[in-house]
């Protein structure tokens, strides 16, 4: 079908049957069988100032957690992935390894394909919680209380860092479940099976965290009112906006938000339940874009066009995952800008694109934004901001005395899952440090 060419709109459920829902939406990369571990785990060659672990955010020993793996000490290997990253199950599932740790894998330069670390990772850290193998145990109680806004990765693994060290933990979680963008906003072909989940009940089995949900920042609590109840505050609620194009007609009936809809898609009891246009576009560069593209053509829409306002070196998504979308029917198109929301009866219809100074129109029945999200949280007026996120300095520390903060919420950070670990991490640390300073009378 021509680009511009308008059709009836038909937007509907259960497209497909169960068969092919299930074969599209299985694992994006299936895991490592153990013969097949022993053999890449082998490809390693083990370097003395190994580069893949200068690239890696939270700093895990790659190459001495694949010698483990290759001498069948999978526990082990577990351990050293764990204990810089507690969350490095789903970070082997999601985090673009492509463009850190095995960017940097020697590899690269002999045979030109990487060692697969991400499947290394998650084969030895699923083999640890496959039976419920646990690496860390709970110091005494402290008696210091620590307060966490926001149950995604960053406050997460904040809160398991300071369990560890004995301090007790409240999580408040707007929402109604744990994990944030892992349980919310990835998709659903890269974490199957409950594994958000799983991995948060792996987690808080240490002790001494409790979780309270339905409970937003500035509406029911601030930080204000934290501090008075607890010695120490992390905020790690993410970026709860969305971005606008700005155009006309931007709320009709089939504009929607990209990461709400793939909320729902992670939610739905059943695929065959979610409505799905036949002409879909999708405006943006990022991951975002990338997985409601791609899940949309999965859940059976006929056209699924990915549109950019750049060109490819210019998108956030990497190399690889532009490779999948289109492997599975997804139309790229770079260096058009949105222009204006075509609605028929208050249904959008077309969208128009401007591309050097000439302008063309795709048909559409449903329009996904994926232009990136802003930080919306209400904020006591005390916490710095910088480009409209909060400002941390090294340890992750606010301008507020007893704060800190993590995640996308905060300035300068990568946006990545690896990334709002790394930062709960160094926070649990430095506020540990402050609680143990505090006792101490200094």
């Amino acid at each position: 079908m021509s680009e511009g060419q308008v059709v009836a709109v038909d937007i509907k459920t259960a497209r497909l049957n169960p068969q092919e829902y299930q074969q599209n939406f299985s694992e994006m990369h299936p895991p490592l069988s153990d013969a097949a571990a022993l053999v890449e785990a082998d490809r390693c060659y083990f370097c003395y100032d190994a580069p893949c672990t200068e690239a890696c955010p939270t700093g895990i020993d790659v190459a001495g957690f694949i010698s483990m793996i290759k001498s069948g000490n999978n526990a082990g290997a577990a351990r050293l992935i764990l204990q810089e990253n507690i969350i490095g199950g789903s970070c082997a599932r999601v985090c673009p390894t492509e463009t850190l740790c095995e960017q940097a894998c020697v590899r690269n330069e002999q045979d030109h394909r990487p060692v697969s670390i991400g499947l290394l990772q998650r084969h030895a850290v699923d083999a640890a919680m496959t039976v419920g193998q646990q690496f860390f145990s709970r110091a005494p109680d402290t008696g210091k209380r620590v307060a966490i806004v926001g149950a995604g990765p960053a406050g997460l693994s904040c809160a398991h860092g300071l369990a560890c060290q004995g301090h007790q933990v409240s999580i408040f979680e707007a929402r109604e479940k744990s994990g944030g963008l892992n349980e919310y906003g990835l998709a659903a072909y890269k974490m199957l099976d409950n594994f958000a989940h799983r991995e948060i009940e792996y987690i808080t089995a240490i002790g001494g965290i409790d979780t309270r949900y339905g409970q937003r920042l500035g509406e029911d609590f601030d930080t204000s009112s934290l501090l008075q109840e607890f010695d120490a505050v992390f905020l790690g609620m993410g970026l709860g906006g969305v971005n606008r194009l700005n155009l006309d007609n931007e709320d009709a009936d089939g504009v929607m938000n990209a990461v709400d809809y793939i909320s729902q898609i992670r939610q739905v009891g059943q695929l065959s339940e979610l409505a799905v246009g036949r002409q879909v576009v999708v405006i943006g560069g990022g991951m975002t874009a990338i997985d409601i593209a791609t899940q949309v053509k999965m859940l059976g829409a006929d056209e699924v066009t990915l549109v950019y306002r750049r060109g490819p070196d210019a998108m956030a998504a990497s190399e690889e995952e532009r490779e999948f979308t289109q492997i599975k029917g997804v139309k790229i198109l770079y260096n058009a800008k949105p222009v204006n929301i075509v609605t028929v009866d208050g249904q959008v219809r077309e969208v128009e694109f401007e591309r050097k100074g000439e302008t063309f129109t795709l048909a559409a029945d449903m329009l996904f934004k994926a232009i990136g999200q802003s930080f919306s949280a209400k904020i006591d007026s005390a916490l710095e901001l910088e480009k409209g996120r909060i400002r941390v300095d090294a340890q992750r520390k606010t301008s507020v005395a007893g704060v800190w903060a993590g995640g996308d919420c905060v300035y300068d950070g990568e946006d990545l899952t690896v990334a709002a670990a790394q930062d709960g991490k160094l926070a649990a640390r430095s506020i540990n440090e402050y609680l143990l300073k505090s006792t101490k009378g200094e």
